[in-house]
């Protein structure tokens, strides 16, 4: 069973209001804005890496407001303790049990802010959570419920108090980008407005939590061809025969690639994948996956580089794919 082209366009009209509707508090950064909302989509994670003041805290909570469900803020800091996140089980005197206080991961859309800023120990944390769905706490399983999304920010590792996250967990990441600075026009709007000093406020919500499943559900019906398939394992083959390249792309990474592409697909109003979304989600998908080794800074060979190389090693498919 595939999308119909009916339920195509109402998916991509549907995914552009929510697209309007975030860009009341994150000014000239669409396209960032239509990827965190992929990643909601494809029930996946999104990790945001930028300088401080570029807007990954008002993107996170523009995202949170936009949807009718929970959301809670986490700061990372290195005193975070892994119950902090994920709750604790207390012996309740007067009942003579042991009683489950759950913590603030249990929202529909959390936001992990500077999360690089927390221990490993705390950090690993979220492994369970961000694969499986549930939270496991002296034995017993606690589902967080769907849909369910971490937006996790981080400065760049360069910075002081910084530590690096590890494989596993960046893996877990669907998606990771950056916004950047703002361009000339939207910094002149931000600052005639400058009296506004929450714009993530002006985001109301536009959509349930039951339309965010029923979107989900349709992208996943989303038709991808098998010349697509083919073109995405063939890519993760030759990421890890890449120069420089220690750690190349997953299975994990080419379910990632597949999943987003369906919802890319939907969000531009088709009811197929063609070989082009894979090229547009590359560098997201690809960016905290691929680890170089040592001697490619010295080469003066960064991750950006390694992905081009890579899309110009592997030729996409050149038939009609989905027609």
């Amino acid at each position: 069973m595939t999308i119909s082209h009916e339920q195509a366009e109402w998916f991509k009209s549907t995914f552009d209001q929510l697209t309007d509707n975030m860009e009341k508090a994150v000014l000239g950064k669409r396209h960032v804005v239509r990827l965190a909302l992929t990643c909601l989509l494809s029930e996946g994670h999104v990790l945001l890496e930028d300088f401080p003041g570029t807007g990954k805290t008002m993107l996170a909570r523009a995202l949170a407001n936009t949807v009718q469900g929970s959301h809670a803020r986490i700061q990372f800091t290195p005193d975070l303790l892994p119950s902090d996140v994920t709750g604790v089980t207390v012996y309740d005197q007067h009942k003579g049990t042991f009683e489950f206080h759950p913590g603030p991961i249990f929202h529909t859309i959390v936001l992990a802010d500077e999360i690089n800023r927390a221990s490993p120990k705390t950090q690993s944390a979220l492994l369970e959570v961000m694969e499986e769905g549930q939270v496991t706490v002296d034995g017993v399983a606690h589902p967080v419920g769907k849909p369910f999304l971490v937006i996790a920010t981080q400065n760049p590792i360069e910075q002081a108090g910084t530590y690096r996250l590890p494989e596993a967990q960046l893996d877990r990441f669907l998606m990771k980008t950056s916004i950047g600075y703002p361009d000339r026009q939207a910094t002149v709007e931000l600052l005639n407005n400058a009296a506004v000093r929450d714009r993530a406020a002006l985001v109301t919500p536009v959509i349930t939590a039951a339309t965010i499943a029923q979107m989900s559900g349709l992208a996943d019906e989303v038709y991808v061809d098998p010349a697509v398939i083919g073109y995405v394992a063939e890519l993760a083959e030759e990421s890890r025969r890449q120069p420089h390249v220690k750690l190349g792309l997953s299975a994990r990474g080419c379910l990632a690639f597949v999943r987003v592409a369906k919802t890319w697909a939907a969000a531009d109003g088709r009811d197929h994948v063609v070989p082009d979304d894979i090229k547009d989600l590359a560098e997201p998908v690809l960016s905290h996956r691929l680890l170089l080794d040592a001697e490619a800074q010295f080469s003066g060979i960064d991750v950006q580089t390694v992905i081009s190389r890579l899309l110009d090693a592997v030729a996409p498919p050149t038939d009609r794919v989905g027609a």
